[in-house]
């Protein structure tokens, strides 16, 4: 708990001295008392001490306690200042308190009037402390969202997902990318290789992080970059360039400098190694899936313990023709469409058109390989937008890049297939009530600490990506109460703790309470407890 610093001025010395010795500080929260005698001195007090709250007389030689004040608040605006003032000064008092001041106290001073002042400023002060570090919290708990989101947004488009132009360019600016719909781009999909193989999921996720870190720094502005985590163990790195940077920019050859330089920079602080399949420009985000896909492929060919740079030159017209057989999945309904709507059995069908055409006959690694990406793509496209950690369901599918056992032959991917799909429709029946749980939970969080900003319906549920009206039934049909009402009622709960445990005035708990109008508050209030909060305080 933090604790409170406070400076006592007066140029009658018996008065803080008094004070200092017969006030319980340390029980109403203050670790430290500090005492001066005039202006001057409590100046220089303040520059070498963190003083929270500075009690000072009004009349004293040389500079007033309102001067003080005053040049005190210019250099640190966050102290609370408490005048000392004689009777005679009461009406002089009032007119500094409404300027400068958050409160006032006769001479001379009693102790218990002191204490309940000086305990009433503590609460506040650490209510703002509080307030702020809640305001952190949230900030990087929406930091964290954004990442999640970015990640999952990325995930979506490399896996095939497409948007409108429009819906694509809210998602960039909603998720805080600084990349444009149709900027030329180039995509490096990067695989770990050396030591980093052989690292834990934890570990490596790090390494991933300060991977696309070093990226940042290869390709400094006017690049612009975006990293992420793929699903298939990589790590993708989409670069993008204005129309109006230099021509020099765009040359492949320059990129690949850069990228042999970004290989060592991992190597020299990371000390590990990095294989990179770098695209051709092209524009972003059209194809970045079927160059994903292509990527993957390039990268299956490379030795996982040998760092390697290879070139993908594959742009809209001559990108590697699909595999005939896996255009079976895209014909509608596709694959995906399949999963997504949770017909199970339609999906393994669409399967077997795959596996009955040309891919069991060839038996080529490589187009089981293909097969492999285009099936694990929606799988986890799928998974994902339900929530679910496909790597809790198969730990080690995933891991095809270092695990190849998979695709030994096209039977084993078959058999991999449907029982991947029947381990979904077991998840999806569970992770339907677990999601909704979730989101009620999420939702009551985000109620309890943040009732004093601009909560409501429509905030909340902006909060965790739903629709006001779809939260709003949800959450009605999951706890029997509105939305609407319960936040309502923790601001009534909260509205009474206020009443019985704090000092604060009543137009101070309706603006925490994010109401703006004391006279609304009191009739919410009044209507829930059957009396105003003055008459609640009063009882």
């Amino acid at each position: 708990m933090n604790m409170i610093e406070i400076l006592l001025v007066d140029d009658e010395s018996y008065v803080t001295e008094s004070l200092a010795l017969t006030i319980p500080w340390l029980e109403i929260g203050v670790e430290a008392v500090y005492q001066a005698a005039s202006a001057l001195e409590a100046i220089e007090i303040m520059e070498r001490q963190q003083i929270d709250i500075l009690v000072t007389d009004i009349r004293m030689p040389e500079q007033t306690g309102l001067q003080l004040i005053e040049q005190a608040q210019e250099r640190w605006p966050n102290i609370r200042a408490i005048l000392l003032t004689g009777y005679s000064d009461f009406e002089y008092a009032k007119k500094a308190l409404k300027l400068k001041a958050v409160d006032y106290l006769l001479k001379p001073v009693n102790d218990e009037q002191f204490i309940t002042c000086i305990t009433g400023q503590v609460e506040r002060l650490r209510d703002e402390w509080k307030r702020v570090e809640e305001t952190h919290q949230l900030m990087y708990s929406r930091k964290g969202e954004h990442s999640l989101l970015q990640r999952q947004f990325m995930h979506d488009i490399l896996l095939g997902r497409t948007y409108s132009q429009q819906a694509f360019s809210i998602k960039l600016e909603q998720y805080e990318i600084k990349l444009e719909y149709g900027q030329s781009a180039i995509l490096l999909t990067a695989q770990l290789a050396g030591r980093f193989i052989d690292m834990d999921r934890d570990s490596t996720q790090l390494i991933e992080y300060a991977v696309g870190n070093i990226a940042e720094e290869i390709f400094p502005s006017p690049y612009r970059i975006w990293h992420s985590s793929t699903p298939h163990e990589c790590v993708v790195i989409v670069i993008t360039l204005p129309e109006n940077a230099d021509r020099k920019l765009y040359d492949k050859g320059y990129v690949q400098r850069l990228c042999r330089e970004f290989q060592q920079q991992v190597s020299k602080y990371l000390d590990g190694g990095l294989s990179i399949v770098m695209s051709d420009w092209f524009s972003f985000p059209t194809i970045i899936s079927q160059l994903y896909r292509e990527a993957l492929t390039a990268l299956y060919r490379i030795q996982l313990h040998e760092p390697e740079l290879v070139l993908l030159d594959a742009v809209a017209n001559n990108l590697q023709p699909m595999n005939s057989a896996l255009e079976e999945l895209h014909k509608p309904p596709t694959f995906i469409h399949l999963l997504e709507s949770a017909q199970w059995q339609s999906a393994k069908q669409k399967l077997d058109g795959l596996f009955q055409k040309d891919i069991i006959e060839n038996q080529t690694r490589e187009s089981i390989y293909e097969a492999f990406i285009a099936i694990s793509n929606g799988i986890i496209y799928v998974a994902h937008k339900k929530g679910l950690d496909i790597r809790k369901i198969d730990p080690h599918g995933l891991n095809l890049l270092f695990d190849r056992g998979l695709i030994s032959s096209a039977m084993n991917l078959k058999i991999w297939s449907y029982d991947l799909i029947d381990t979904l429709q077991l998840h999806f029946s569970e992770s339907d009530s677990y999601q909704k749980k979730h989101i009620i939970k999420q939702v009551q969080e985000l109620v309890n600490r943040e009732l004093g900003i601009d909560t409501s319906v429509k905030t909340i549920a902006d909060r965790v990506y739903l629709h006001p009206v779809y939260l709003s039934k949800l959450y009605k049909s999951e706890t029997g109460e509105s939305l609407g009402d319960f936040i309502i009622r923790m601001r009534m709960e909260k509205a009474v703790y206020m009443l019985k445990s704090t000092n604060k005035k009543i137009y101070e708990i309706t603006t925490e309470l994010g109401y703006q109008n004391p006279q609304y508050f009191s009739k919410i209030f009044k209507k829930y407890y059957g009396c105003t909060p003055n008459e609640f305080r009063d009882q």
